[in-house]
């Protein structure tokens, strides 16, 4: 967690942050960098003032209430007026321009996701899949959504901790919340149809030589396009096309092959394996093994292994 005065000195993580106030916080501004970013804001006492937001590129504040909204408790201001909100359910969804500069004051006990999600992201993902480009987003407040309400869920463990979501997976939900929010609030219109060609065979070599270089997940999605001399969202699409899983699957499916082969035929003891197989420490490493080879690695290293390898 970082205190929202840390924040207004200019240490705020661009990726993944959770921000707590109260009466004591000093933000009155808050303006997002140039990359998406997920923040989880939490209220626990009444603020001082109101806190503006603003973007340094075209960009919308997508938002999700987390628990209800009492009305008395919690002000929204967008192009300078209020705008009503009334009692506000748990897991509504918001949908601000930040170009209209909104603002937003509460009293204790308002929990939020606010995304950070930058035009040019729906723009190029709405242009690979066909469809035009959104002129505008009109102001959408306290709406229903199942996919956005999901999609905070997920990515709440990544607001409690430090580690934060594999970069390449923050990335491709980059481009599934830009193509759900050009559909579902911008009306997106179809333009032709969308080119379900896969990656031509030098980019499939690329990109595999970028991934198996980089199988910690470091590798951004920026990185891999770029190899391949393709836009961020043509080429994700084209990996999945052409491999049958997104690129963060993949990798975490070469992970497991590795460890697999470690626990089978080395003595290395579990915290080695875990990261010498790329991942960031054995707890995760544990969930995910267990989730993809159906036991633990210890089980597996007790029925595959060598006589006596380190447990």
């Amino acid at each position: 967690m970082i205190s929202s005065s840390l924040v207004a000195a200019g240490f705020l993580d661009p990726w993944t942050t959770f921000l707590r106030f109260d009466e004591l916080s000093t933000m009155r501004t808050h303006r997002y960098s140039d990359r998406f970013s997920a923040v989880r804001v939490e209220t626990t006492g009444r603020l001082p003032d109101a806190v503006h937001k603003s973007s340094s590129v075209e960009a919308l504040l997508v938002s999700m209430s987390l628990r209800p909204v009492v009305a008395r408790d919690y002000r929204l201001w967008v192009d300078g007026r209020v705008v009503p909100t009334g009692e506000i359910p748990a897991f509504r969804a918001n949908v601000i321009d930040l170009a209209a500069q909104p603002a937003m004051w509460a009293d204790r006990g308002i929990h939020y996701v606010h995304f950070h999600l930058r035009r040019s992201s729906i723009d190029d993902t709405s242009a690979d899949l066909g469809y035009d480009r959104v002129p505008g987003f009109p102001l959408a407040v306290a709406q229903e959504d199942i996919v956005l309400a999901q999609i905070a869920r997920s990515v709440l463990p990544f607001l409690r901790s430090d580690a934060g979501p594999p970069p390449i997976a923050f990335d491709q939900l980059e481009l599934i919340l830009a193509a759900h929010v050009a559909q579902r609030f911008g009306g997106a219109r179809r333009r032709r149809a969308a080119v379900r060609g896969g990656l031509a065979a030098w980019q499939r070599r690329r990109s595999l030589e970028i991934l198996r270089e980089n199988l910690d997940g470091h590798v951004r999605l920026a990185d891999l396009a770029r190899g391949c001399e393709l836009s961020v969202s043509h080429f994700a699409r084209s990996f999945k096309a052409s491999f049958g899983i997104s690129c963060h699957r993949w990798l975490v499916d070469r992970r497991v092959e590795r460890a697999r082969e470690l626990l089978a035929h080395t003595d290395t003891p579990l915290v080695d394996v875990a990261s010498q197989s790329g991942f960031g420490d054995q707890a995760s490493f544990t969930r995910t093994f267990r989730r993809l080879v159906g036991v633990t690695p210890g089980h597996f290293r007790r029925e595959h292994g060598r006589k006596g390898s380190a447990r």
